[in-house]
């Protein structure tokens, strides 16, 4: 669920910062159109250097982004190609604007151009080696991997009876079918995909870090923790603080959900060390337990609260009007055709209904070229990245998003948050292109967020996805059981990605042991756990999008604790008064105002200051998010007593390559 900015992941981060041990060499110039090298302009200041590189990202940008879309959307062999070679042509020029700024260092520079010099060496989340044939091979491999993502496919038998299914329809088993084996076959199955990319993992690794070491830093997890105008070691720091505040609320959820999985399956629900079990958690990764709902809801009749239901009858109601419409008998093939032009109807319908949301707040309404261009549905035709994903394709109005999907509220939820990085590229698109993104990357992740949060239940039945509501404690505790399945399972998910590359990337974690010390973060932040001991054969981080795609991930963690704050910020400015879950700003044209004030920074300022206009406070705070889920924290240590929580972090993943299960 991340924006396209640049390169293949969002790479701009909101710093300043001095970089320490920088080695000092003369200018080299960079490649211009084509990869033909151009000098800087003689007696050029650095003014005019930020004005002749904001000029040059502008137009050379529509290129790149269009052939990352092509290798998104129509995934084989020359479209990789094509992209591979855009983004080596880019990272090629990257290089050499970073070169050329290092004659300025030093000199007495006005604030917005040393931000804009201290920006564009934050640019890139691949840092480019120096070498041409690095950089070609660093570029050929990232394509490659995020190509083996999309075209991933678990296949079971052979010949005519074969059986092979994409993430799609595994996450479908996940979200739906409660028969243990099935669920492990599909979680397993998908893993499976990832075990080609190691040896590539590997090599590409090393290259990004020689790309850090050639820009001075020490490998390339310290060049992505430099975004956050504050140190390295300031934002790790940070995080941790931010995850002691949230820790208690997550380990009572923990703790009642292992209770209801035991409940459902036996012992069976609970892994080593009363973990919980990976495959049964209803998404691939654990990172949201929302469809877990059937068994985890607090009340039977506590209140409606069944979006899928709804938007399921509306696809059926599209489909049902196009057979009623059709003359004669249809044919499979066209049955097959009725059924994808409902999918298309409804995707639409979610994202306009997402779209009514921004434009009540006062936003405009989306440009043509965004239902023109948009990718909503997964094509018959070709391979894609279904992954989630928002695009602003020329920084001058072409914005899309890429998305296969379902009428589930997961999906629907989804398009609300792909929608908040639109309209930040929207907001932004007047500023120079090297401050066109998020005050720092946890902002661009918060904005569609927050307007989840407003989703509430009286917000979903006044535009008819759930029944009449119900008052009382009943009601109440069942809404935010929904919310926190999304928002509070989420939270150390999003630490320990970047924890483990961290170690990745400094070499505390070595490529014999990447799947070990996956499986212990996962154990020490999630409290989650293997059915079954997986050894180094397996590379279960690439069966996660953001790693081959090479997205740095601690943005998901800051995001869900600022989408908090603005949220909390936003209905105060609605003039809100209550308690702070029962807020909903639909419609409210003055917290539009505020929005969209924040929005327009960008990064054209440091994000402290950018925070303070919105929330009032310069510092990160998670205490929102204890003050909205109070009442079901309290719940949950009524139901929680008697009970250990907590869980034993004991190790899962050691094990020979014999005696792990293989599929």
């Amino acid at each position: 669920m991340k924006p396209r900015h640049l390169l293949l992941a969002l790479a701009v981060s909101a710093a300043v910062l001095v970089l320490a041990g920088c080695e000092r060499k003369p200018a080299e110039p960079a490649p211009g159109p084509g990869g033909v090298v151009t000098a800087p302009p003689e007696g050029e200041t650095a003014d005019q250097f930020v004005a002749r590189v904001n000029e040059e990202i502008r137009r050379g940008y529509p290129e790149l982004t269009s052939a990352q879309w092509l290798s998104s959307t129509y995934i084989n062999g020359d479209s990789e190609r094509v992209s591979s070679k855009a983004n080596e042509r880019f990272l090629a020029q990257l290089k050499g604007w970073i070169e050329q700024s290092r004659k300025f260092e030093g000199q007495d520079l006005s604030p917005a151009t040393a931000r804009a010099i201290t920006l564009l060496k934050l640019q890139a989340a691949m840092p480019p080696p120096k070498d041409p044939k690095q950089l070609e091979e660093l570029t050929q491999l990232a394509t490659k991997m995020e190509g083996m993502y999309g075209k991933g496919t678990y296949c079971r038998g052979a010949g005519p009876s074969q059986d092979c299914r994409q993430l799609g329809e595994l996450e479908d088993v996940l979200r739906s079918n409660r028969d243990y084996d099935a669920q492990l076959d599909a979680w397993q199955g998908w893993h499976t995909i990832a075990q080609p990319m190691r040896k590539d993992y590997v090599r590409f690794v090393e290259l990004v870090n020689t790309g850090a070491r050639d820009m001075g830093y020490a490998d390339t997890g310290e060049l992505w923790r430099s975004g956050y105008d504050m140190t390295p070691a300031q934002i790790a720091a940070e995080t941790d603080r931010l995850w002691g505040q949230v820790k208690p609320l997550y380990e009572q959820l923990h703790c009642y959900a292992r209770t209801q999985l035991n409940a459902k399956y036996g012992d069976r629900g609970t892994a080593a060390g009363g973990m919980l079990p990976a495959h049964l958690m209803g998404n691939m990764w654990q990172q949201d337990w929302s469809n877990l709902w059937d068994m985890l809801q607090p009340y039977s009749d506590g209140g409606d609260l069944n979006v899928t239901s709804k938007l399921e009858d509306t696809a059926r109601q599209e489909y049902n009007l196009a057979l009623a419409q059709h003359d004669g008998s249809p044919t499979a093939n066209d049955l097959s055709d009725m059924q994808q032009a409902a999918n298309l109807a409804t995707a639409k319908r979610m994202t306009e209904r997402a779209q009514d949301f921004y434009t009540s707040l006062g936003m405009p309404k989306l440009p043509a070229k965004y239902w023109e261009n948009t990718q909503f549905i997964k094509p018959r035709d070709r391979e894609v990245v279904c992954h989630a994903s928002a695009w602003d394709m020329d920084m001058a109005g072409d914005v899309r998003t890429k998305m296969c999907i379902k009428p589930n509220e997961e999906d629907f939820q989804t398009i609300y948050h792909e929608l908040g990085h639109v309209y930040y590229y929207l907001s932004y698109n007047n500023l120079p292109p090297i401050f066109q993104t998020g005050a720092h990357d946890g902002f661009h992740e918060a904005i569609g967020d927050t307007i989840v949060l407003a989703m509430t239940p009286a917000y979903l039945q006044s535009i008819g996805l759930v029944g009449e509501q119900q008052a009382g404690e009943q009601a109440l505790i069942n809404a935010q059981m929904r919310m926190a399945l999304a928002k509070v399972s989420f939270l150390p998910f999003g630490l320990m990605i970047d924890r483990w590359r961290w170690g990745v990337f400094d070499g505390s974690i070595k490529p014999a042991d990447y799947n070990k010390a996956w499986w212990e973060l996962k154990a020490k932040y999630q409290g989650v756990a293997p059915a079954s001991a997986r050894g180094e054969e397996f590379f279960d981080a690439g069966a996660k999008y953001h790693v081959p795609a090479n997205t740095p991930y601690t943005r998901y963690f800051l995001s869900h604790v600022l989408q908090f704050q603005f949220y909390k910020a936003l209905c105060d400015a609605a003039g809100h008064q209550g308690p702070l879950y029962q807020c909903s700003f639909y419609g409210n044209k003055a917290a539009g105002e505020k929005f969209r004030a924040m929005l327009a920074r960008g990064a054209s300022q440091p994000w402290q200051a950018t925070l303070k206009e919105m929330t009032g406070s310069d510092k990160m705070d998670a205490a929102p998010v204890l003050e909205y889920f109070a009442p079901l924290q309290d719940w949950l240590k009524k139901q929680n007593e008697g009970q250990t929580c907590g869980w034993n972090t004991t190790p899962v993943a050691v094990a020979p390559a014999s005696a792990s299960t293989k599929r």
